[in-house]
């Protein structure tokens, strides 16, 4: 089949496996998504939802989290990894937007990018999963799967993520992320994935 049909396939075999797409990281609101996502870099997300029920219990606002001591805060997210890095992140982030953006998650991704230990993947799920803005965050999942579906060249994650906006309808791109990372994580593994049952692979 053609790239076209790769897609389509692709697509249809995702809403038939995925018709409902929960968000993985346990949160409330944007703030709390916004957290939860910086502390899943180079974690998963099953350890981001051990950690930050304490975490949240303590300070679920930008307020009450920058009146933390960034010691605390990385003594909860040490579990998490980076745990140095990503506590002074949330600490000055909080601080960030209590006192430029009255506490409330900016929805832009200019202004997201701009806060500490945000980039443009975190920014991505946070405009897609909180404000449902058309975005399509490309993780490891992602990355693999559209270089192992031949949809990209698989050279970056900035490549796969033009790809895959040039390739999905804009109004399928918020869930399908979700579908693709559900899919890797369950048929489509990085080691002992068989393509000859892989309900995707085996058939492209």
């Amino acid at each position: 089949m053609n790239k076209k049909e790769r897609v389509d396939f692709i697509i249809n075999k995702l809403e038939e496996l995925y018709p409902k797409v929960p968000i993985p990281l346990d949160h409330k609101d944007a703030y709390t998504l916004l957290v939860a996502v910086l502390l899943s870099a180079q974690c998963t997300d099953k350890r981001v939802n051990e950690v930050t029920p304490e975490l949240f219990a303590l300070a679920d606002t930008p307020k009450k989290m920058m009146k933390l001591d960034v010691e605390e805060i990385r003594e909860i997210i040490r579990p998490c990894g980076l745990s140095p890095t990503k506590s002074k992140a949330i600490s000055e982030l909080s601080r960030i937007l209590v006192e430029k953006y009255k506490g409330e998650v900016p929805r832009t991704f200019e202004e997201l990018e701009e806060l500490p230990g945000v980039g443009h993947k975190t920014a991505s799920v946070v405009m897609s999963q909180a404000f449902e803005h058309p975005a399509f965050p490309v993780d490891t999942h992602i990355h693999r799967l559209m270089t192992r579906w031949k949809l990209t060249n698989g050279k970056n994650v900035e490549q796969t993520e033009k790809d895959a906006k040039r390739l999905f309808p804009e109004a399928k791109w918020n869930k399908l992320h979700l579908q693709i990372i559900y899919f890797g994580r369950e048929y489509c593994p990085a080691r002992g994935h068989d393509p000859e049952v892989c309900p995707i692979c085996s058939r492209i």
